[in-house]
């Protein structure tokens, strides 16, 4: 029993081990791309009604880090934006199964066989579930794109801070913050398993068939779990028994479907996209899921590295430190941490509303840029952990502040607004 016990860190500490380097150099690249690929400008290329715009939004969405509560927002404004039914479903279908951060953490621990499959099975599920929804939704009054006021530090001239700093800022704080629970819960699963579930003792319960894959869904769909978070926990099933198509499954459903994302998804696309959402994740997650196991059967390897295999301890250890002082320093609770610009009519009469629902730094982001664009709004707070947005500015309207957050899927009727 001790023994048991002590194994459960070790095992932790070998996962981290394994994948600290490659998620180190994906919150890098998370912060260059997201200095390189702006909202506007994925929002000025998905307008309008048939399969291109599906396919750009697709092909937008596969490399950005957002989770799947992230993306909620996201894919809200860029229906307010412009986007297509089918683009905006696209775009929601493929950016939580995958990123640049999680790409790279699949390849240290499940090997070059999974990091191709995950972007491409995310591809396929973008580009069919989008289409479905673009033929079956008269949407074609909806190409027209009107830009947003966007007076962020990347567009406003006012804020001056380098492109390097702000793509830092992104990668090694607002990224680490966002993923940084998930991982750890993450990481604690997969430490669990490892320790606790004998070697292939899922091989004799589920199989490697049908029931294995169907119970990886079933855990997989109502189950929040972000795409980087959800591969220790699909390295340790593998170790373990579980087929790689069952644990290409979970990959898919985890990440991209949560009771969160459907409420979302039924709220500003409707039930019938609702349904075709999930119907594609789950056909397109049979039938990559089956492929996989014909081309990988049980007992091949898969090409997954051994643990240890691939960086000497001493290395692993250096690396291990360095990625949990970037998620102790993104995790550490602070005051001040707001979506602000509050140099322009910061001393004129405020809105403070509640906003209840946010649950990362990207919905923060987008309640803010929403309020922007609110006619008479000078400058606008948001405040992440305390679940308010304070709203300065001349003539506002509380009704048209109150609509435009609700429209990302957030509740500002929780409480009283008050005036400053």
């Amino acid at each position: 029993m001790i023994e048991t016990i002590r194994a459960i860190p070790m095992e932790m500490w070998n996962t981290l081990g394994e994948m600290a380097p490659y998620l180190l150099f994906g919150f890098l690249v998370a912060g260059v791309l997201s200095v390189l690929i702006r909202p506007e400008t994925v929002e000025r290329h998905l307008g309008g009604h048939g399969l291109w715009p599906v396919v750009k939004a697709t092909l937008f969405g596969i490399p950005l880090p957002l989770c799947s509560c992230g993306v909620i927002p996201v894919g809200a404004s860029l229906r307010k934006h412009g986007a297509s039914s089918g683009a905006t479903t696209a775009f929601l279908l493929s950016t939580p199964q995958t990123g640049v951060d999680s790409i790279v953490v699949t390849f240290s621990l499940l090997g070059p066989v999974f990091t191709v499959f995950r972007p491409v099975v995310a591809g396929i599920t973008g580009i069919l579930g989008g289409f479905l929804v673009d033929i079956s939704e008269n949407d074609k009054g909806s190409g027209t794109s009107k830009q947003p006021n966007c007076e962020d530090a990347c567009c406003n001239p006012a804020i001056h801070e380098s492109a390097w700093l702000r793509a830092l800022r992104y990668g090694f704080l607002t990224l680490p913050r966002d993923i940084g629970k998930p991982l750890v819960i993450g990481l604690v699963i997969a430490g669990l398993i490892s320790a606790l579930v004998p070697d292939d003792y899922f091989s004799g319960v589920l199989g490697t068939g049908f029931l294995g894959m169907f119970v990886m869904m079933l855990v997989g769909i109502p189950l929040y779990v972000c795409a980087t978070a959800s591969v220790p926990i699909a390295a340790a099933l593998i170790a373990k028994g579980v087929s790689a198509g069952a644990a290409l499954v979970f990959l898919m459903t985890g990440p991209a479907t949560n009771a969160a994302t459907i409420a979302a998804v039924w709220q500003f696309l409707g039930k019938r996209v609702v349904a075709i959402y999930l119907g594609t994740v789950i056909v397109v997650a049979f039938a990559s899921g089956t492929f996989l196991n014909l081309v990988y059967p049980a007992g091949s390897g898969m090409g997954i590295p051994h643990l240890h295999g691939m960086t000497p301890s001493s290395m692993e250890a250096i690396w291990s430190i360095i990625l949990l002082v970037v998620l102790a320093v993104a995790l550490w609770p602070k005051s001040g941490r707001r979506q602000s610009m509050a140099e322009p009519g910061a001393d004129e009469p405020a809105f403070v509303l509640p906003v209840k629902g946010m649950t990362c730094e990207h919905c923060a982001q987008a309640v803010r840029r929403a309020l922007l664009e609110c006619v008479g709004v000078a400058s606008a707070e948001v405040d992440l952990h305390n679940g308010t947005a304070t709203i300065h500015g001349d003539n506002l309207d509380i009704l048209t502040l109150r609509n435009a957050i609700e429209a990302l899927g957030y509740n500002t009727h929780e409480g009283d607004d008050r005036i400053k």
